[in-house]
C-alpha cells in the first residue's frame, strides 16, 4: 500500500484561484500489487509535474470553448509532466521507462490503452544525464514553445530589435537567449530587479522592472528607433506600449496574455487601431498544433545549445506535489523565478 495524494479543482474561481478553496489536494492508499491492467494500460509513479499559465485557462466554465478543455469540478487536474512507469500490460511502454506528457496531477495514475498513444517515451533522460525537470521545461512544451514562437512568427533577422515580456519566465527566458545567439538586440521586461540581473547575464542586452519605471520612457531610450519583434506573453498595457513602439512591418508573436486570465475587467488595449497603419503582422500561436513536425528538429538543437552551455534555464522548483497548488498560484504573482516545477519522487 502507498499513500496517493492527488490535486483536484473543486471550484470555479472569479479570479486568482485560493488554494484549498478552487485547487485542493486529497489523499488514498493504493495497493500497487493489485492494480488490475487491461491490455495496453500502464501505472505511472508522476516524477516531476509543471505549473504553468495556461492551466489557470482551464479553470472557466466548461462551455467556453478553447484549446485545451476545461477542468471539471472534482477532476484531478492534469498538464504536462514525467514519469516513471512502475507497472505496464503495454507492447512498448515498460516498468521503468520514462514517460512524458499531460498527466494526472497525482503521485500515481492508472493510464488506459486508449490515452497511452499521447505519451511520449523519455528515456533519453537518463542517456543525457540533464535534469528531469528540464523535460517539462526547456526540453518540453515551454522551450518548444519559445522556438515555435521565435523561428516561425518572428522571424527574426540579425540585427532586429526584441522585446520579450515577462522576459524570467519559462518562455521568455529561452525567447532571449536564442535571439541573442542570432544576432539580435534583446529588451526584456520583468516585475523583479532580481530577475533582471540575472537576464543580463544571460544574453540579454537591456531589462527595465514595468513595476518600477515608466514603460514608455524605457522602451524610447532602448528601442529609439523603434522594436521590430515583439514576443507577447503579457497583454494589456504591455501590448498598447508594444504597438506604440513597433517599427512599421513589426512581428508580434502572440504566446499568452498572463494578466488577463485572473482578472474580472482585463486591462483594456487603446492602440489597436495603429496595428493596420503600421502593417504589423500580429499571429497568435498554440505549440500543439507544430509538436509532430518540429519535435526533433527543436530536440536535438536544444539539447546540443544546454550541453555545449550555449544556453541557460533558471527554475523555481519545489519539493512535494502539496506544493503544486501553491507553486501554480505563484505564478500569477511573481512568486517563482524561472520555470516552475514540482518535484513529486526522486529521479
Amino acid at each position: 500500500m502507498v499513500k496517493n495524494t492527488k490535486v483536484v479543482y473543486k471550484k470555479l474561481p472569479p479570479a486568482l484561484p485560493a488554494v484549498g478553496e478552487h485547487i485542493a489536494l486529497e489523499t488514498s492508499e493504493l495497493d500497487i500489487d493489485n492494480v488490475k491492467l487491461d491490455d495496453g494500460d500502464i501505472l505511472i509513479k508522476s516524477l516531476v509535474l509543471s505549473a504553468d499559465p495556461f492551466l489557470r485557462a482551464r479553470m472557466r466554465e466548461p462551455s467556453i470553448k478553447s484549446y485545451a478543455p476545461a477542468y471539471e469540478i472534482g477532476q484531478t487536474m492534469d498538464g504536462y509532466g514525467v514519469a516513471v512507469v512502475v507497472k505496464s500490460a503495454h507492447s512498448v511502454f515498460k516498468e521503468g521507462h520514462y514517460v512524458y506528457g499531460g498527466i494526472p496531477f497525482a503521485e500515481y495514475s492508472h493510464i488506459p490503452k486508449s490515452y497511452v498513444s499521447s505519451l511520449l517515451l523519455r528515456d533519453e533522460a537518463k542517456r543525457d544525464q540533464l535534469p528531469l525537470t528540464y523535460y517539462v521545461g526547456i526540453l518540453g512544451m515551454p522551450g518548444m514553445t519559445a522556438y515555435v514562437g521565435f523561428y516561425k512568427y518572428a522571424k527574426p533577422k540579425k540585427g532586429d530589435t526584441i522585446w520579450v515580456s515577462a522576459a524570467s519566465g519559462a518562455v521568455g527566458q529561452v525567447v532571449g537567449q536564442l535571439a541573442k545567439a542570432e544576432g539580435l538586440f534583446v529588451i526584456g521586461s520583468v516585475g523583479d530587479d532580481q530577475k533582471g540581473e540575472y537576464l543580463l547575464k544571460n544574453g540579454f542586452d537591456a531589462v527595465f522592472n514595468y513595476k518600477t519605471s515608466d514603460m514608455d520612457e524605457q522602451l524610447t531610450k532602448l528601442a529609439p528607433n523603434g522594436i521590430d519583434i515583439y514576443y507577447e506573453n503579457v497583454g494589456g498595457k504591455h501590448l498598447d506600449a508594444a504597438i506604440a513602439h513597433a517599427k512599421n512591418h513589426a512581428r508580434f508573436a502572440m504566446c499568452g496574455m498572463i494578466s488577463q486570465y485572473n482578472l474580472e475587467n482585463p486591462e483594456p488595449v487603446y492602440n489597436l487601431s495603429w496595428i493596420p497603419a503600421k502593417r504589423i503582422q500580429m499571429d497568435g500561436f498554440v505549440v500543439l498544433d507544430h509538436e509532430e513536425t518540429i519535435a526533433d528538429e527543436f530536440t536535438t538543437k536544444m539539447t546540443k545549445m544546454i550541453k555545449d552551455g550555449k544556453i541557460h534555464f533558471k527554475e523555481h522548483v519545489a519539493i512535494g506535489i502539496e506544493k503544486l497548488p501553491e507553486t501554480l498560484v505563484g505564478l500569477f504573482s511573481s512568486a517563482t523565478f524561472g520555470k516552475a516545477v514540482v518535484q513529486v519522487a526522486e529521479q
